[in-house]
């Protein structure tokens, strides 16, 4: 937990270099918007205009909530073991996309109930799920450090092998509940304003997941000024783990993409913890869930797709790439002001 402290701004140099590169393009100043921001970020985390992407890596953290005893979802726990067995072996909703995008995909068990054979998936088990939130904290404080601490490693490792950016996606049934939870209480909203269908529930069932988050609020009395203990009452070890993302994108300098809502909780809580984690961060989406643009909004960070998404597993993010990439090819391949006789655009103040 000591590099969350040593964690420096990305380079404004850089930054304002690939600004000026996008205003050397013949083409309206700022015409391509958001994505013309989004390069600009990249450059000032890679530390230079020459942005690169090309290696590419969707990280899915899976784990299993106790609150799921509460009977706030469609599926029992089950189902998350075997979805994360199908992302390990490629044949789930984010590999189909991350093969489209030429991404890689890792499957990694932070906290699923449910104990692997499969060689494919990178085991970093904290406990067999955590605890059921509307009784008591989902986990121990040392448990939300050790996570955050692996997604930190896991970024880690993921630089040395020559990642360039980082999709953060995830798995467990259960989890819009644990990540409503965190955000009525990092929001300061009642929990019915933030909190959705999940995968998908009924009028009756969706009261049912409000009034266990409004228990659990209840039973844990979490504090939103401590980041750390309010992700042990109420979070899990994917949010947990996404967590580390976020904050080892920016100790180890990487571009990290947020998904949705879950994602999304994650990312405000890396930023609780250091803000400057915000400056490595790529807002995709906006999701379906009530609390996705609010999250990213408490941040500062505005998404570029706007489609109602809320599949999970980093789908969305990964729905950036290819943006990015046509972004990228018209940044470095479009013709010049100074290659054709076209008078310069002038800034309009």
């Amino acid at each position: 937990m000591k590099r969350i402290n040593n964690i420096l701004p990305t380079d404004k140099t850089a930054e304002t270099a690939a600004h000026s590169r996008w205003n050397s393009i013949a083409k309206p100043l700022g015409s391509l918007g958001l994505l013309e921001t989004a390069i600009e970020k990249i450059a000032a985390v890679q530390h230079t205009e020459n942005v690169d992407i090309s290696k590419r890596t969707v990280v899915v953290i899976c784990a299993d909530n106790g609150v799921v005893s509460e009977n706030i979802s469609q599926s029992d726990s089950s189902v998350t073991a075997v979805c994360t067995n199908a992302i390990a072996n490629g044949t789930s909703n984010i590999n189909v996309l991350a093969h489209t995008f030429k991404a890689e995909v890792i499957a990694v068990d932070m906290g699923v109930d449910f104990d692997f054979e499969n060689p494919k998936i990178l085991d970093r088990k904290i406990a067999y799920g955590t605890k059921n939130i509307a009784v008591g904290a989902a986990m121990t404080t040392a448990q939300a450090e050790l996570a955050i601490s692996t997604g930190m490693d896991i970024v880690s490792d993921l630089k040395k092998s020559g990642t360039k950016i980082i999709v953060t996606g995830e798995m467990g049934i259960g989890n819009t509940t644990t990540a409503s939870a965190l955000a009525a209480v990092l929001l300061d909203l009642p929990p019915h304003q933030v909190t959705g269908r999940g995968a998908g529930l009924d009028s009756r069932r969706l009261q049912k997941k409000i009034s266990v988050i409004e228990r659990a609020i209840s039973v844990n009395k979490p504090d939103k000024r401590k980041p750390v203990d309010l992700l042990s009452k109420l979070g899990g070890f994917d949010i947990a783990g996404m967590v580390g993302i976020f904050l080892g994108g920016a100790y180890y300098q990487m571009p990290v993409v947020i998904d949705g809502v879950i994602s999304a909780a994650a990312a405000v809580l890396a930023c609780m913890i250091n803000p400057l984690a915000a400056e490595y961060m790529l807002p995709s989406h906006i999701s379906g869930e009530p609390a996705g643009k609010m999250l990213l909004d408490s941040i500062g960070l505005k998404p570029l797709i706007n489609a109602e998404m809320r599949l999970g597993e980093g789908t969305g993010g990964v729905m950036l790439l290819p943006l990015l990439d046509g972004a990228l090819a018209v940044y470095n391949k479009a013709h010049r002001f100074d290659e054709i006789e076209i008078e310069r655009y002038a800034e309009l103040k």
